[in-house]
């Protein structure tokens, strides 16, 4: 086999296929594989590679499916004499010839590992282009899967108890080898002697066989712990039985193989999963005691852990800052409690921090912002507990040293400062020259001035930290939300310097070129950055949903201007009616709820705005029409919106054209005035213009177009406002609209349906004038989002499904009709509405059908028309190249005309089992043809539900 390598595996593979090959005689029957001698040396070679690579189910689980697996293994079982039918819980393993009891083993094993690993999350492979005998092998080979795990979780107890039962046994196994392979296959005789005597084959010793088992049944004993906890105390017990074993034998082992970094994750999943009552405290690891502490609410004994880990180094720094975000998140919901326990926490890390080389983290400054005597008695006593100063390392003491300078060149009041410098550990890591120095520095130090020049409101009445340098700053100023801190920075920052523009900070901060020449405007240098960096903060909290922090940024940014720029105040409530609408839109206005009076009243005020010179952002009156779209005020928009708003406002005039057009749908087409006009709009933004290019020789050499701006907006502007709105039947209306402009296309093959697409015109004065290729595009666009929307509109499904239809895209053409008919049916449980399924979509499913070469299909599918195509359904069933199931499909068939053609194609071709086939569908007593009416419709109601099942299992 050394020739064969690096792939033996594959081997199995193609041995095994090609002995499970069925024959077909010579009726053209299909027969199972005979069991010939050509087959049984091709199982047989199939069992000796597997003996090659040493049984490893590593190996063979990694590179065979689990069908080609069973096979081999059931082979195994067979050449070992496993007797056929008998379960394996009721075969006593002691009595049993070493390679019998062995195979039960390995059959065992694989089979609980199989359960185990199908349990977990298994990324899709992408798929390639559609090809129905790829997708029809696929299939088989997942059913295939399917119903081979089933059987498996169905044994899972038996399997188990199996196992169990083999960890009782006292004695060496062996397990068949080419040797011993070919000595069964030589002389039959041969299994009753040496292939069965305790010599025989590979040798397992039983330390090794145990610790494969034991790991097998942790594994097993896990999974099933997810649906009963109390199992996971026999996995705890079967790992550390593994740990003790391998210990034993040593990971040296030929024949015992374990994932050792896997085997401990497990062992510390169970410590924390059972927590064993046995066991002390100190016996328990770091992380176990963690969790118990986190899980009990025990979290002095979570400081005390992590204090005394600052001497050992012991647990990853990222495992101390998740146990920190994890208390900070319990915080953040409510629990006030824990904001002390945040504090100390973070002071325990911080210490660790500082100890090993790395900076102070930003959580440490924002929680130590406004220290008291607590926090810094808490602080020293952590720096006291976490260095040895007996023997301590000369970079420990310098960067503890450096620390404490640092906190206390950061505190204001002297009192805080003395706390420190007078501290045993001070005292100890400086020297007197060092300490003195210090303190002269901190009495010297003049107080804070205030840099504003008149407090305008409460926003400025809050005193600055000291000073620290600039770089610390202008970092803490990137990273803070908090509109109070901000503030401090920047006067910290303009007391250091009057020449920087600290709003240029950062390339991130960015406000709206319509806001920027006001704000920028502003004299006075630190108001300036104070709005603009406000401001910048606030759009960007808005834009990743950060609601609640851009509200906080937003509200202090309009206290500051109100007072000194009346401009700039109405900015400020324009953007926080902005921020309100999303705030509504993406919180409880996606259960459904109405938003309150006041903010309809705000976005109507809004709307009517008659404020000169005030900046104004397009998106602002997006949202707005869009939210009174959304929320149905059809009647204010279409009866109550001033006439200058729709002159000066185009996202207004959309509103109102579509308000009306929605309020005119029921009345009779002649009245539909307003569904004119918006066609007119959508036409005129949907046309182009045409540019002459004269060439060097004076003669026009070519024509280019591009999109015209006599239209009340640009496309792309129409398409990322029609993406804002959500209410069904306005996306409904300007679907219908666009498929109609794409139909009007005098190149059009095949049209594309729509609800209320009548309501529209039907031709274009001007056809030239419409770039239809951007028509298309916008509404391939349109139906994508409004499928995001929602996906199981069956409207939008059959628009999808007639795109891909007339881009010649059949099999997901299908994908989508099925679709169309399965919600609207409750996966076809009843029957479909002829409105969904009219005659044209079924004519066109036949046509994919046909396209795709199943022809069967075809024939059954014309028995949905409201009058049956015989002329097409026995013209497809005259081709015999199909690829669909053929005479499986024969039970679907209810229209008996169609079966007796069957029966006579099938007897004209001597095709005896087919025509049988379909002789059995007509004999069914409820197709007879003296039923009552009821009877014969609830038969074809029952195979059309059966027959769109099937097809959608193989198209979705």
């Amino acid at each position: 086999f050394s020739i064969l390598d690096p792939a033996p595996v594959q081997l199995i593979v193609q041995f095994l296929e090609q002995a499970s090959k069925p024959s077909v005689n010579e009726q053209n029957q299909v027969q199972p594989p005979p069991d010939n001698k050509r087959n049984r040396i091709l199982k047989l070679l199939a069992l000796k590679v597997a003996a090659h690579l040493k049984w490893d189910l590593d190996i063979l689980e990694k590179s065979l499916s689990v069908p080609v697996l069973n096979m081999l293994l059931n082979e195994l079982l067979c050449v070992s004499k496993v007797p056929p039918g008998t379960k394996h819980v009721d075969m006593d393993l002691a009595t049993l010839p070493p390679t019998t009891a062995m195979a039960i083993l390995l059959y065992n094993r694989w089979a609980i590992r199989t359960i185990v690993q199908s349990s977990f999350p298994v990324k899709q492979a992408k798929p390639g282009p559609p090809q129905l005998s790829v997708m029809n092998q696929m299939q088989q080979e997942k059913e295939l899967t399917e119903n081979i795990l089933k059987v498996l979780k169905e044994q899972a107890s038996d399997s188990i108890l199996v196992l169990e039962a083999a960890l009782k046994l006292n004695k060496d196994l062996y397990v068949h080898t080419m040797r011993t392979l070919d000595l069964l296959a030589m002389e039959p005789g041969m299994v009753n002697g040496e292939t069965e005597s305790s010599t025989a084959g590979l040798k397992i010793k039983t330390e090794e066989m145990q610790c494969q088992v034991c790991y097998d049944l942790g594994a097993a004993y896990f999974q099933q712990g997810s649906t009963n906890s109390a199992v996971y105390e026999n996995a705890r017990e079967k790992f550390f039985r593994t740990k003790e074993l391998i210990a034993e034998i040593g990971s040296l082992s030929l024949h015992c193989t374990i994932d050792e970094k896997r085997l401990a994750g497990y062992c510390q999943a169970c410590d924390v999963l059972v927590p064993s009552s046995d066991i002390t405290s100190q016996q328990l690891t770091p992380y176990s005691q963690v969790h118990i502490c986190l899980r009990s609410g025990n979290y002095q004994e979570v400081i005390k852990i992590f204090i005394e880990d600052n001497l050992t180094f012991g647990l990853p720094i990222q495992f101390r800052q998740s146990v920190l975000r994890e208390l900070f998140q319990k915080a953040q919901q409510g629990n006030e409690a824990l904001d002390e326990i945040c504090f100390k926490v973070c002071a325990c890390n911080t210490v660790r921090d500082i100890l090993e080389g790395r900076t102070i983290s930003v959580q440490f400054n924002q929680l130590f912002l406004r220290p008291n005597k607590e926090k810094i008695d808490f602080l020293l006593e952590v720096c006291s507990r976490s260095i040895n100063l007996e023997k301590p390392s000369d970079s420990l003491k310098e960067n503890m040293a450096s620390f404490l300078k640092n906190v206390c060149l950061g505190l204001e009041d002297l009192q805080y400062v003395f706390m420190i410098s007078s501290h045993e550990l001070f005292i100890t890591l400086l020297k007197d020259e060092e300490r003195k120095l210090l303190v002269d520095q901190m009495r010297k130090r003049s107080p804070r001035v205030n840099l504003c020049i008149k407090p305008m409101t409460s926003f400025y009445d809050i005193p600055a930290s000291a000073s620290v340098n600039i770089g610390q700053l202008e970092h803490q100023l990137i990273l803070s939300v908090d509109p109070w801190r901000i503030r401090q920075i920047l006067i910290e920052l303009h007391g250091m310097t009057s020449e920087r523009q600290f709003w240029t900070v950062s390339n991130k901060w960015e406000v709206p070129s319509v806001y920027s020449g006001v704000i920028l405007g502003i004299k006075d240098n630190l108001t300036r950055d104070l709005v603009y960096i406000l401001m910048a903060k606030g759009l960007h909290c808005s834009t990743v949903m950060d609601f609640s922090h851009a509200k906080q940024l937003f509200a202090a940014c309009l206290e500051l201007v109100t007072e000194f720029s009346p401009k700039l105040r109405q900015v400020m409530l324009n953007e926080m009616l902005l921020l309100d609408i999303y705030t509504h839109e993406a919180g409880t206005g996606q259960s459904g709820e109405r938003p309150p009076s006041d903010l309809i009243s705000r976005v109507r005020g809004y709307l009517e705005m008659r404020l000169p010179d005030i900046p104004l952002r397009q998106v602002i009156a997006e949202e707005c029409v869009a939210f009174m779209l959304n929320w149905k005020e059809n009647e204010y928009l279409t009866l109550q919106v001033p006439a200058f708003l729709l002159q000066n406002n185009p996202y207004v005039k959309l509103g109102q054209l579509l308000a009306a057009t929605i309020k005119e749908l029921p009345g009779p087409k002649e009245s539909r005035r307003t569904a004119k006009d918006l066609w007119e709009v959508v036409v005129q933004i949907c046309s182009v213009s045409s540019q002459h290019k004269r060439g060097n020789d004076g003669r026009v050499s070519l024509i280019k177009q591009r999109e015209s701006t006599l239209g009340i907006m640009y496309r792309s502007e129409l398409l990322s406002f029609i993406k804002k709105l959500r209410e069904p039947l306005v996306l409904t209306i300007i679907l219908s609209l666009f498929v109609k402009l794409h139909n009007v296309r005098e190149d059009i093959v095949n049209d594309i349906t729509a609800e209320h697409i009548s309501i529209w015109p039907s031709s274009i004065p001007n056809l030239q004038s419409v770039d239809f290729e951007a028509v298309a595009i916008t509404v391939k666009e349109l139906v994508r989002y409004a499928r995001s929307i929602n996906p199981n509109n069956h409207s939008w499904l059959i628009i999808q499904a007639d795109i891909y239809f007339a881009t010649n895209q059949y099999s997901a053409a299908l994908h989508y009709y099925l679709q169309a008919g399965a919600v609207c049916s409750d996966f076809f449980n009843k029957a479909v509405p002829p409105d969904v399924y009219t005659d044209q979509v079924i004519k066109r499913m036949i046509k994919c059908c046909s396209l795709l070469n199943c022809h069967t299909q075809v024939a059954i599918l014309c028995q949905f028309l409201r009058e049956i195509d015989y002329k097409t359904a026995f013209k497809s069933l005259q081709e015999q190249n199909s690829h669909d199931a053929m005479d499986s499909y024969y039970d679907y068939i209810w229209d008996v005309t169609i079966l007796e053609y069957l029966t006579y194609l099938h007897h004209k071709r001597g095709e005896t089992d087919k025509r049988q086939i379909a002789i059995k569908a007509i004999g069914q007593t409820e197709l007879n043809a003296s039923n009552p009416e009821e009877v014969l419709q609830l038969a074809a109601q029952r195979r059309k539900k059966k027959f769109l099942q099937a097809m959608a299992k193989l198209y979705f």
